[in-house]
């Protein structure tokens, strides 16, 4: 029986003809080399541990330059130009990198598998084998339910590499290469456009605050256009009752709330009227890494609100769209960086929140700015809608392409 017919008795897929199944181990030095650069305690030398390559780009971008005498006990393994590097632990991350001329007999950490092709194997063609999805995928199974997410090189040398002829492999890693050079450019671009996308709003927020039309209006504090400034309810437990909701900071994420996930809570009739949440309320996180945030309201079931949230709600001069269109601005970012306590944990209070200064237009143009505002949002989430889901297809390509790559199908 030939290595591609035991390969695939054992779960490999049938490869084209003149391929075989070869375990890494039979491909490559079975060893780097070693050098401890403590025996040259005065001798500078660049180490690559596993913080130094970036699992996104798969290169090695952050070296440590160090001298011999202060060598982590890990720095130990030579690496050449053309040795691929594996980082043994957290194998589903895959920070792997090929390397360089640049780093050619410097120093890596033990943390990596170091693969030396031997003649007959591509360096390009082995780099790009261990990014596929195939390859990490064999390597995590084999620490699913470890205590310490590792694996080791001889693991690692056993897994099977889809070897053809090397001129074969040679034109392979040159299509790859022009293929995911244009889907990084793709992904670039796409980035560059949801970017612009996410800035619309933002530079709509501007053009209204910082603009010449907002220094003819009257600039009057939160307080004075709020009927209230109050903090919510304190609940001593949560029960699987349905309602009243209990709206808690950790309910509203990315400027929204799905209620059906937000707990309910026991609270007594008295309680609840006072801390009932209506349409057009405005709430703000008190505390924490969303200090200053704030939600709009609109049509709420049955809830009430977290004592580490803040409720405005708006005199009747005034459009709630309007005053939570504002707190999204710089101008009200500006305020709330400059004034918030706290150095650890930064938080607000009602007196601060009130203290905010606004330009308020007429009523009617406040509904005008609203509604425009509305508009711009809506259209700029389409767009950011459609940019994402372009670029997830994106980020799904290389897996594609490396797949078709080792299948014998470019």
């Amino acid at each position: 029986m030939n290595q591609t017919e035991v390969a695939t008795a054992n779960g490999k897929k049938t490869l084209p003809e003149g391929w075989r199944w070869l375990r890494l181990g039979e491909v490559c030095e079975e060893k780097s080399g070693t050098r401890d650069p403590r025996s040259e305690p005065d001798k500078p030398f660049q180490y690559v541990d596993i913080t130094s390559v970036d699992a996104v780009t798969k290169k090695i971008v952050a070296p440590k330059t160090l001298l011999g005498g202060v060598a982590p006990s890990r720095a130990r393994q030579v690496i050449r130009t053309g040795n691929v590097l594996i980082a043994t632990t957290r194998p589903n991350l895959n920070v792997v990198a090929l390397v360089s001329q640049e780093f050619d007999d410097q120093i890596c950490s033990t943390g990596f598998c170091v693969l030396c092709p031997r003649d007959g194997l591509d360096s390009a063609y082995l780099f790009a084998f261990v990014q596929s999805t195939e390859f990490i995928q064999s390597l995590s199974d084999l620490v699913t339910g470890a205590l310490y997410p590792a694996v080791t090189d001889k693991q690692v040398r056993a897994q099977h590499i889809p070897l053809p002829p090397l001129e074969e492999q040679q034109r392979i890693t040159a299509i790859l290469h022009e293929q995911l050079v244009a889907v990084e450019r793709a992904r670039a671009a796409t980035e560059a456009q949801l970017e612009a996308a996410n800035a619309i709003p933002a530079a709509y927020l501007r053009t209204v605050f910082n603009g010449p039309e907002a220094k003819q209006w009257p600039i009057k504090n939160v307080a004075d256009v709020c009927k209230t400034i109050d903090y919510g309810f304190t609940a001593s437990a949560y029960f699987s009752i349905r309602e009243p909701r209990f709206l808690r900071i950790t309910d509203i994420q990315n400027g929204g709330v799905i209620w059906d996930q937000v707990p309910g809570c026991r609270i007594s009739s008295n309680e609840e009227a006072a801390n009932r949440l209506v349409d057009g309320d405005i709430v703000f996180a008190r505390t924490g890494a969303t200090t200053g945030k704030s939600f709009l309201v609109q049509q709420p079931p049955r809830a009430v609100f977290a004592s580490y949230l803040i409720r405005l709600r708006a005199k009747s001069d005034v459009a709630p769209e309007y005053l939570y269109g504002f707190f999204q601005s710089d101008g009200y970012w500006r305020q709330i960086r400059a004034h918030a306590r706290g150095a650890g944990q930064p938080n607000v209070n009602a007196t601060l929140l009130g203290s905010i200064e606004l330009p308020i237009p007429s009523l009617a143009d406040q509904q005008r700015i609203a509604a425009q505002l509305s508009a711009q949002m809506a259209s700029g989430e389409r767009l950011r809608r459609t940019l994402t889901e372009q670029l997830d297809a994106i980020n799904r390509l290389p897996a594609a392409l490396l797949r078709r790559a080792f299948g014998g199908e470019l």
